[in-house]
């Protein structure tokens, strides 16, 4: 009776663990935020001042999103024999829960960036994704608003 018992206990918990498979199940659907997509405006407000910028003319910047990762690239479009000027990149891993959207920022070109997490709410309506909050980097004096809006970029 004891020994009924004892595996009855296991396999309850066994069975209640909570177990994250990944798999590249052809049938399973992507996330929705799951995607390339190309950023249409920024806008940033910090003490009181508000900065928009249109990165559909002199900038080029993407987002690339997979089930676990992202990553951005940035660069100028005005002076192509040296876009490394303006160059930008980074990336890392992110969790998403609803429509909390947490990046785990764990490479950039500017390395004060590194290992901070920024939290942003995300509405994603047809194929436009737009996210919005605060980057707080204390080494780098940044404390910011930061209000972006995509596009999803088709394959």
């Amino acid at each position: 009776m004891k020994f009924k018992i004892g595996f009855l206990a296991l396999g309850t918990i066994i069975g209640s663990c909570n177990v994250n498979v990944k798999t590249n199940d052809p049938n399973r659907d992507p996330l929705p935020i799951a995607g390339t997509w190309k950023l249409l405006s920024g806008t940033l407000i910090e003490k009181g001042d508000t900065t928009v910028t249109d990165y559909t003319k002199d900038v080029s910047f993407i987002k690339i999103i997979n089930d676990t990762h992202f990553a951005f690239l940035q660069h100028s479009l005005k002076d192509a024999k040296d876009s490394t000027s303006s160059f930008d990149a980074g990336g890392g891993r992110y969790s998403l829960k609803d429509s909390a959207y947490t990046e785990h920022l764990e490479y950039c070109k500017e390395p004060e960036w590194e290992g901070h997490d920024f939290t942003f709410t995300i509405t994603i309506k047809n194929d436009t994704l737009t996210q919005s909050g605060i980057e707080k980097v204390d080494n780098a004096g940044v404390n910011r608003l930061n209000i972006e809006k995509y596009v999803r970029l088709k394959d």
